[in-house]
């Protein structure tokens, strides 16, 4: 029997069988993984296996490559916080969805996941957790191989007046150095600098990380379509503003 403990983010939930459930989690130490909840749908687990819960998480299985089986403890919840702010519970599913979007199963990113729970936590108090959302799928980008380089113009190497982002290397590039190509350029806002947090800078922000996702991290992963519930907290997000 191959076991191991720790907590997890509870990321999914799909029923399996008549009873039980497959539960999907993002640990510290084991990456995304999946197992088996018996007895999930039941008044006493389901409650607790709510997307965005902060799970005590024991896995059993006989061999490694097997599914297996989890039993669960509650740690925290977060749903119940978030479910008076629309945009935070839109932005909660979002982050989940694209968590078990791109990670891959089994592989773990200790920084990354610190990060991960930083976030649930800040929307689940209901501060700082919009440019915290956008640093995340920044930092989703960097984790899966598309990292964006803002560190200094891609055509004349200064780190001054960056204004806009490569669509192609995702290298920024200077207003000056831009010339022609403006309009074919993404934006680079302040805040994925570490400016200013404004509502306008967040939604600019998001196009170009949105981009990168679409363009370069789905396509890697079998061109699967990203998670709708990423494009309705952009949606939410515009109306809002």
């Amino acid at each position: 029997m191959i076991e191991w403990r720790e907590e997890g983010v509870l990321l999914s939930v799909r029923p399996h069988g008549e009873t039980s459930v497959i539960v999907e989690a993002f640990t510290e130490g084991h990456g995304r993984h999946l197992g088996v909840v018996r007895g999930g749908i039941s008044r006493k687990l389901a409650p607790v296996l709510q997307p965005g819960a902060q799970l005590d998480l024991h896995w059993k299985a006989r061999l490694e490559d097997h599914l297996g089986a989890f039993s669960v403890e509650p740690i925290k919840g977060r749903a119940a916080a978030v479910l008076g702010d629309r945009l935070a519970l839109s932005a909660m599913s979002a982050a989940l969805a694209l968590a078990g979007f791109a990670l891959p199963e089994r592989a773990a990113y200790p920084v990354f996941y610190a990060q991960t729970v930083a976030l649930l936590d800040a929307m689940a108090a209901g501060t700082g957790w919009l440019p915290a959302y956008l640093d995340w799928e920044m930092a989703l980008l960097e984790q899966m191989g598309f990292g964006l380089d803002l560190s200094a113009c891609a055509v004349r190497g200064v780190n001054e007046d960056l204004a806009y982002v490569s669509p192609r290397t995702g290298r920024a590039v200077s207003r000056q150095a831009a010339g022609a190509w403006v309009d074919r350029l993404l934006p680079l806002p302040e805040v994925m600098l570490g400016g200013p947090a404004g509502l306008v800078g967040v939604q600019a922000g998001l196009r170009t990380t949105g981009h990168f996702l679409e363009e370069k991290l789905a396509p890697a992963l079998g061109n699967r379509p990203l998670p709708p519930a990423r494009a309705r907290f952009v949606d939410l997000l515009v109306k809002s503003g």
